[in-house]
């Protein structure tokens, strides 16, 4: 029953109703055009479930779906359809995605697929919320050829797609508000390096390289260029997973927000590093790090308290002074009590999540 199922349509129940009329009329007149109109119809009935099961037989589907989307987002899903029999088309052929006991429409119909064909159907999909999507295959039907029965068959196809928290732009005055929970968010800092990071007055003892003569021209005063230091151009995100249920909306919200601060520094270019819960993982730039950040984020779980503080992570050198700044996301306690030991630059608690304006 899992692999085929008949469900009778609206016209074919009408067409069964006429069928049982002739057949009542014929046993009690005893025609015989009753009895050659009443076996027309049975043979009507026949064929439809046999050429049914002919189009739904000896199709083969493969699904190709994206490594990793971001939720809120649209991201096409590509079927390809194929027929493997080698003389008999299929015909009307719809398709749902089957995920338990649940068929999705999609909206994907084939009207013909020739033997040996094979045909490429695409369709837009949105996941409402991040973790893994999955698919546990594709249920296709016809009502071919007379529409009297809607015949479907299972095909086992599994698939399943990665989807990250959504990513919503971070305002420059929220960076400003983490700070006055924390220390000062100082992530550029003086030093040697390639980029800009002040423009002062010259000072005795000052290296003659450092002056910007355009400065220095337009002030008519002798101005040094200082730069930023290179090293200091990191941040460690760190996100507790400690929530009770009565907090699992501020937990998702923390989790966006962890996500959306972790993709806007590394735009900016900077070196991030994600710890969350007990797991690390190192410094690291470019898009293919986003993307394994991004997957972490997706597949962390909520952990219950029950009483108990949250295990700090065991990778000391997620604490290092010296690694940038550390900007920690603790959607339920205490910072001291969840993350013990850690110098955090900026700290985003339960109360700035509850009142935060990073989202446009």
């Amino acid at each position: 029953m899992r692999r085929r199922s008949t469900r009778v349509t609206t016209e074919g129940t009408r067409f069964l109703f006429f069928t049982l009329a002739v057949a009542v009329a014929a046993i009690n007149t005893g025609n015989n055009l009753f009895y050659l109109l009443l076996a027309m119809m049975l043979s009507i009935i026949l064929m439809s479930g046999i050429i049914a099961e002919s189009c739904l037989r000896r199709l083969e589907f493969h699904r190709h779906l994206p490594e990793l989307v971001y939720a809120g987002e649209p991201m096409t899903a590509t079927v390809v359809v194929a027929n493997r029999k080698t003389r008999l088309p299929s015909f009307s052929l719809h398709l749902w995605d089957a995920t338990g006991e649940q068929e999705i429409d999609r909206g994907l119909t084939l009207w013909q697929l020739m033997p040996g064909a094979s045909q490429i159907l695409s369709y837009p999909l949105i996941a409402t919320r991040r973790g893994r999507l999955r698919f546990d295959g594709v249920r296709v039907g016809t009502s071919f050829p007379f529409g009297l029965f809607l015949k479907k068959a299972y095909y086992p196809l599994d698939g399943s797609v990665v989807v990250a928290p959504a990513v919503r732009p971070v305002e420059s005055t929220f960076l400003q508000e983490i700070a006055l929970f924390g220390q000062d968010l100082s992530l550029p800092r003086k030093g040697h390096g390639s980029d800009l990071y002040n423009l002062r007055q010259y000072h005795a003892g000052d290296d003659s390289r450092s002056i910007h003569w355009l400065s220095t021209a337009r002030t008519s005063k002798l101005m040094v260029r200082e730069t930023e230091a290179e090293d200091q151009r990191r941040v460690t995100l760190m996100l507790s997973l400690l929530a009770p249920l009565s907090h699992e909306r501020l937990f998702e919200d923390a989790v966006s927000l962890t996500a959306s601060m972790a993709q806007d520094f590394g735009a900016r270019g900077y070196q991030v590093r994600l710890v969350v819960g007990g797991v690390s993982s190192p410094f690291g730039q470019g898009e293919a790090h986003l993307l394994g950040l991004m997957e972490s984020l997706a597949l962390c779980e909520r952990s219950s308290p029950d009483g108990r503080e949250s295990p700090a992570p065991s990778d000391k050198g997620a604490y290092d002074p010296e690694g940038g700044a550390t900007i920690v996301f603790v959607p339920w306690g205490e910072v001291r009590k969840v993350f013990h030991g850690v110098r955090a630059d900026g700290i985003v608690s339960e109360s700035v999540l509850q009142g935060r304006q990073h989202a446009v």
